[in-house]
């Protein structure tokens, strides 16, 4: 898949998620709002309560959704035998689709009443989705190859090393503008965890400042605006992997922090989840079948 594809399937993702939200959202908005007391009398009730029609047809779509999203994901990390089914990022990206549309019907299943003891399995899912989305940027900040998986350390100095000599060999960049690429890449410079987004931030304006010198470095040359953008592009991708280089040890070490919180969460409301089924097929509540 092209990177124009992939932003574009990305693109149509959200837009779908985004689409649903608010068509659901403006059906039944009149419905929702109302006082729990007064919700009975509504001409709607009948099919979108969280046993009605609609209300419980949402609720097991997003069920469904929710489990295939995590369960083919691990699937696919974890099974060797599916380990070159396609590539892990885009797998990630799918189980990240399917655990946000999953919640959101989930969310319109219980008419926004939140109460007894699947409450605490709407929370968790909440606290999932929430620390889902933390993880989603942490993952980015570990260098993976194009597959997906976890570069090494010797990985991520070649990458970096072939990227120089890109620069040097096929665009013949000037030695003063490599240095001034490499001019703070320590990979022994430690970050701590409460220092990351301060870090970041300041790093993020440090390249800056270092691209628009180079840029109007190249500007001074006789180049063409094509190569530019391809240096200026290969020079942004070396300045984030030095970023992602020094913060390497503590963005691992964070992620493990994240995999302590994520997965109890998960347990739970899986858990709670199974459990609500199971009393509302053991109380009648059995949908269209």
């Amino acid at each position: 898949m092209s990177r124009r594809v992939h932003q574009i399937v990305v693109f149509l993702a959200i837009l779908s998620i985004v689409v649903i939200f608010l068509a659901l959202l403006y059906f039944g908005s009149e419905y929702y709002m109302l006082p729990l007391s007064e919700k009975f009398y509504h001409v709607n009730h009948k099919i979108l309560k969280s046993s009605g029609l609609i209300g419980h047809g949402l609720g097991i779509i997003g069920s469904i959704l929710l489990t295939i999203g995590v369960v083919v994901y691990i699937i696919r990390k974890r099974v060797k035998r599916f380990y070159k089914l396609g590539k892990l990022k885009y797998w990630l990206e799918f189980h990240i689709y399917l655990a946000t549309l999953g919640p959101v019907l989930i969310l319109f299943h219980t008419a926004f009443r939140f109460g007894g003891i699947v409450s605490v399995s709407f929370w968790s899912m909440v606290a999932v989705l929430a620390s889902g989305i933390i993880g989603r940027y942490l993952y980015q900040l570990i260098p993976h190859s194009i597959e997906g998986n976890e570069l090494s350390k010797a990985d991520i100095s070649k990458l970096d090393f072939d990227l120089r000599i890109t620069l040097q060999d096929k665009y013949k960049v000037d030695a003063e503008i490599i240095n001034k690429l490499e001019s703070d890449s320590d990979s022994t410079k430690k970050v701590k965890i409460s220092g990351i987004i301060s870090f970041i931030i300041k790093d993020s304006l440090k390249n800056r400042k270092q691209l628009d010198y180079i840029k109007q470095s190249l500007h001074n040359k006789n180049i063409s605006a094509k190569e530019i953008k391809e240096i200026l592009s290969l020079s942004k991708a070396k300045l984030v992997l030095a970023r992602k280089i020094i913060l390497l040890k503590t963005t691992q070490r964070l992620f493990g922090y994240w995999h302590v919180a994520h997965f109890p969460f998960a347990v739970i409301m899986f858990v709670i989840m199974i459990v609500h089924i199971v009393v509302a097929f053991t109380f009648g509540y059995k949908w269209i079948f």
